[in-house]
């Protein structure tokens, strides 16, 4: 019997250890290692989720070996040609998989609405209430560029491109919006998902638990820099915070009107920037789209609107208050009426070219192989067009 040598072995048993390495591995991914309570939460419904959806799976693959081997060909049980029902047995093929949706039904529900990302947290920490944590929420605005991230500190008055950095157990407001098309902002190792849309915001509320450094992404196709619109998260105690934030306000480069016009042009692979100051409204003018001097923002247009409406919701006629440079003619008159309210005096009349050209031998007749049912001048082209030809570009 042939030998195997030492290296052939040791090669097969690094093949063999392969799957469980990779297993491992993803073990450590963002996701299934929360920094944070919220991102804990959603850890845990996946493991719940999961581990509910297997007392379904691994019974059933379970059977298919024992039912294989019990009935195989020549060997087995009993065979009962006459076997067509079995209490028992329905009453566990149905009863168990119902009661597993039920259960993933109220944890989907229940998740839902103690997970909104709208809803203020009700901890910071599993053992901890957001009433005793310290200091209020911190806001932190967050715009979603072609292709990088803007990060707005209002309390702090700092910018920050690529790079998010937060005290460890103090809960955080994210404001979101996005400059030109739709995106998702996604910190894995904070919380779930949330979309960046542009002139609307989206709110989440997150909290870090402990020191950390990870990566943030965009989770929505967004163009040729999408792969590289990643950004830097992290988590430092809040005296190492306030310390970065003084930091950054020594570095004395300013988020004015000049140079974020050159921010917000698309480029790809950006690297990490402070900004010392920022414009106080330069978030709500982004939101509203009016950052370029003289653009109306939206909530002006509005309240034109409004004003142009005599102050009636229910008498104001959309745009009609527009100022001129917003990329839209302003409204005019009143809405013109369809021609469905109109009467047939109103709408005039055309020929019916559709119609059959002899009454008396409409097509539809009853009878097989009546030449009527061959009359096909329903569909055929009206005369001018036939003389007209066929159209040229």
């Amino acid at each position: 019997m042939p030998q195997r040598s030492p290296l052939t072995t040791g090669r097969l048993k690094s093949l063999a250890l392969l799957p469980l390495l990779v297993f491992l591995s993803a073990c450590q991914r963002a996701v299934l290692n929360p920094a944070g309570d919220v991102a804990r939460q959603q850890r845990d419904i996946i493991y719940i989720s999961t581990g509910l959806m297997l007392l379904i799976i691994v019974p059933v693959m379970i059977l298919i070996v024992v039912f294989a081997w019990r009935y195989r060909k020549g060997k087995g049980g009993t065979y009962d040609p006459d076997f067509d029902h079995s209490t028992t047995l329905e009453l566990v093929i149905w009863s168990a998989p119902l009661l597993i949706i039920i259960a993933l039904g109220a944890l989907t529900w229940s998740s839902t609405h103690l997970l909104d990302p709208f809803r203020p947290l009700d901890r910071v920490a599993a053992a901890q209430d957001a009433d005793t944590a310290p200091g209020e929420p911190m806001r932190v605005q967050v715009v979603s560029m072609d292709w990088k991230w803007l990060f707005i500190y209002p309390e702090q008055g700092i910018a920050t491109v690529n790079e998010l950095v937060l005290p460890v157990n103090r809960q955080v407001r994210f404001e979101i919006t996005s400059t030109n098309m739709m995106n998702t902002f996604y910190a894995p190792t904070m919380a779930g998902m949330i979309y960046a849309m542009p002139g609307m915001q989206s709110t989440l509320h997150a909290v870090l638990n402990r020191p950390v450094e990870e990566i943030g992404y965009s989770g929505n196709y967004s163009g040729a820099g999408f792969s590289d619109m990643k950004f830097a998260i992290r988590g430092v105690p809040p005296a190492q915070f306030e310390r970065w934030v003084s930091g950054v306000k020594s570095g004395g480069r300013q988020l004015n009107l000049p140079t974020y016009m050159q921010l917000v042009k698309p480029s790809e692979k950006v690297p990490l920037m402070h900004f010392a100051a920022v414009p106080s409204d330069l978030y709500r003018r982004i939101l509203e789209r009016c950052v370029e001097p003289g653009k109306p923002c939206m909530s002006d247009v509005m309240a034109r609107d409004m004003g142009h409406g005599g102050g009636d919701p229910h008498n104001v006629r959309p745009g009609a208050g527009m100022p001129p440079g917003r990329g839209s003619a302003p409204l005019h008159g009143e809405k013109p009426e369809g021609a469905v309210f109109k009467s047939p005096e109103e709408k005039g009349s055309a020929p019916h070219f559709t119609k059959p050209t002899d009454p008396k031998k409409a097509p539809g007749v009853a009878r097989p192989g009546d030449p009527a049912n061959r009359n096909m001048t329903a569909v055929d082209l009206p005369a001018t067009l036939r003389a007209a030809g066929p159209a040229t570009a």
